[in-house]
């Protein structure tokens, strides 16, 4: 049975400078909790609710070794849990994870524009720079490479203004239709490692136009156009690739 899905926590696009935890100073969660703390911000960021096993699943531990985690970032006032046993952060939490998010999608801007790596090397490298880089220098990163308002596949970094577009995703256009590529959900990129080596591979990049060739629902299938070229994907990942709402 797939995932229930709910109306998304307001977008990282949305987050601003208040959202953050604020001054240079690095004070923040162990790395541990770190990981929750990211992991919990992208799975509410794409509608799902969040519960301690998809948790587990996600970070590769066991669920005891969840709970007590969760007990601890439920004292420190981190993150709460509702009547359904669906957990949400609070805004403490929240300003918590988005500092995670931000020197994360930095460091990545970064890695790929200045550095030349592509976008998987990238991503791999930014999870084991994140923890160590200070707001500081994370700022100054972002000041270096001109303010970008998303790393390199799209995703928001909080605390810069969006651009106000609408985004639908790739699987709901119907064969024949076209619309620029906005993002890839970091939720597809946990799940399927190679995705975006994949897509960058194919010749997918921002605001490249993609063009629904063929949808197959009974398959599970779609086939899209991208730069002259045919690429086939499952409708499932095609569902967390997230194309302009035209």
């Amino acid at each position: 049975m797939p995932p229930t899905k709910r109306p998304a926590a307001p977008s990282p696009n949305t987050l601003g400078a208040d959202d953050l935890a604020t001054g240079h100073r690095d004070e923040g969660p162990s790395e541990t909790i770190a990981r929750y703390l990211e992991a919990i911000f992208y799975i509410d960021g794409e509608g799902e609710v969040v519960r301690a096993a998809r948790l587990a699943e996600w970070i590769g531990v066991s669920q005891p070794t969840v709970a007590a985690a969760l007990r601890r970032m439920a004292r420190d006032g981190l993150v709460e849990s509702g009547p359904s046993k669906e957990l949400s952060l609070t805004p403490k939490g929240r300003r918590a994870a988005a500092t995670i998010v931000r020197k994360h999608r930095i460091a990545e801007r970064w890695l790929v524009d200045a550095l030349g790596f592509d976008w998987l090397t990238a991503d791999e490298e930014a999870s084991r720079m994140e923890h160590g880089l200070s707001m500081r220098v994370a700022d100054r990163l972002h000041e270096m490479i001109g303010h970008p308002q998303t790393c390199p596949h799209g995703n928001p970094i909080p605390g810069v203004a969006g651009d106000g577009k609408r985004e639908r995703a790739l699987a709901s256009l119907a064969p024949g239709e076209r619309a620029p590529l906005r993002r890839i959900s970091e939720v597809a990129e946990h799940e399927v490692p190679d995705l975006l080596r994949f897509l960058g591979d194919h010749g997918f990049s921002l605001g490249g136009v993609i063009e629904i060739v063929d949808l197959s629902r009974g398959a599970g299938t779609i086939s899209v156009e991208v730069g002259g070229r045919r690429v086939s994907m499952s409708t499932e990942v095609a569902r967390k690739i997230w194309v302009e709402a035209l």
